[in-house]
């Protein structure tokens, strides 16, 4: 039994794979509010290479041999595990396999998008990048990315974030990024929400504001998004795409295929390339997107046009949105603390190709624990969502008797969350709504 598929270097995709050409209807545009421009802000605000991938319509679009290089530099590709042990503990006949993008300097995904993002801005001539960032993977991965090709970075970070992962500041500084939490006091709309209340938590609608206002009001600074936006979808296929190989490798067919969301980037990822094949009608496979309760987009939100930060310097998007104003409680799980979703994904659901779930903050770190002692690895409060779908479809087919392949995307590694696993023992944890 193949326990570990790694493929090689060369391996590596050399082409993003573009899920617009391929939706089962179009996906609506972004449109300006009443009164405003905000497409105008956003070509402003992007660098033009995201801007045309973003509204990309051919399948494939290849990725520059220097982004390949430094993802090859950076760890790709990403090994596949079977976890025999989960396996076991759970006594069920489902085969259990989990991508693991934690591999990756930054310990996560969102080096596969970082990378690119700031290649692009880079040839256009851009010094410093601003971003967001909520747990502070994304914050980490841009820092690290800025750093490989010689540009300024600033962070954003969810304040409550900020202050629950101080090890996440402390590794984005060592990559370069200087991080202010969120809201702050460098930019007007952080002022104007710290004046109505000092002790606001952030949230990542208010921290993607800030960090849009840098870019807009200064000629040499454009602002980088880790989630929600189709190029940085596109970027993430990277994985999705070896999994293919791995899964073929190892002769099976994923009957399942689970990730967490927040914004959809390591959903897309990792199961785009698989979504594909259903669209295409050659697939029966199963796709489940798990959300923290407590923030509950695509379970619970409407399907509607909203903008994607707090202040709306960004365009009106047709996605589910609890509303931009939403404030997530303070849970661990600060990458799944948004109040929109991805619009592909948002499309993708309400056509009925996705599968939304959600699942309690006790529960899934409960999951968490439990992958960790069968398989070694602690995973992110974030990841510990997709876990906890991945052991309920495994208890289900041992109820059933079903031998069903069962797929993870391991988005990222725990160690820099270990506050949140010590209030988990501790019993001060809630087990949020």
């Amino acid at each position: 039994m193949n326990y570990k598929i790694e493929l090689s270097s060369e391996e590596v995709p050399k082409k993003w794979y573009n899920i617009n050409a391929d939706l089962p209807c179009e996906l609506p545009m972004p449109k300006n509010s009443e009164g405003r421009n905000q497409i105008e802000d956003l070509q402003k605000a992007f660098t033009k290479a995201a801007l045309d991938q973003e509204f990309a319509t051919e399948r494939y679009i290849k990725i520059p041999q220097k982004v390949r290089e430094l993802y090859m530099q950076m760890g790709r590709p990403t090994p596949l595990f079977r976890a025999k042990r989960l396996e076991e503990k759970l006594n069920t006949p489902a085969r259990i396999y989990y991508k693991r993008e934690d591999t990756s300097p930054t310990g996560s995904h969102k080096l596969n998008s970082a990378i690119p993002q700031a290649y692009f801005a880079k040839k256009e001539g851009v010094e410093r990048l601003t971003t967001e960032t909520g747990a502070g993977q994304w914050g980490t991965a841009l820092s690290l990315a800025c750093s490989l090709l010689d540009l300024d970075c600033t962070v954003y970070m969810v304040k409550v974030s900020f202050n629950q992962k101080p090890d996440r500041k402390n590794i984005m500084n060592i990559y370069g990024g200087e991080v202010f939490a969120s809201p702050s006091e460098n930019t007007e709309f952080g002022r104007k929400v710290l004046a109505e209340n000092p002790d606001h938590v952030g949230s990542l609608g208010i921290a993607i504001s800030e960090a849009m206002e840098e870019a807009l009001n200064n000629d040499n600074v454009k602002y980088t998004l880790g989630s929600v936006l189709n190029h940085v979808m596109l970027h993430q296929t990277v994985i999705g795409q070896e999994l293919k190989t791995q899964l073929e490798i190892a002769n099976e067919e994923p009957d399942t295929m689970i990730a967490c969301v927040g914004g959809g980037s390591n959903f897309a990822g990792a199961l785009y390339p698989f979504i594909k094949d259903k669209l295409d009608g050659n697939s029966d496979t199963k796709f489940i997107a798990v959300e923290p309760s407590a923030c509950p987009t695509l379970t619970e939100g409407k399907y509607e046009y909203d903008f994607g930060d707090s202040n709306g310097f960004t365009p009106l998007l047709k996605m589910y949105t609890l509303g931009h104003d939403f404030v997530a409680p303070s849970v661990h799980a600060g990458g799944l603390r948004y109040h929109g979703m991805c619009p592909q994904i948002s499309l993708l659901a309400h056509e009925g190709y996705i599968n939304p779930v959600t699942a309690h903050q006790r529960d899934v770190f409960n999951a968490g624990i439990q992958f960790a002692k069968c398989e070694g690895i602690v995973p992110a409060p974030e990841t510990t969502h997709a876990i906890k779908a991945g052991i309920d479809e495994a208890i289900k087919c041992r109820q059933t008797g079903e031998e069903k392949t069962i797929v993870i995307n391991f988005s990222g590694h725990g160690m820099l969350d270990l506050k949140g696993y010590a209030n988990y023992f501790s019993g001060e944890m809630p087990n949020s709504k």
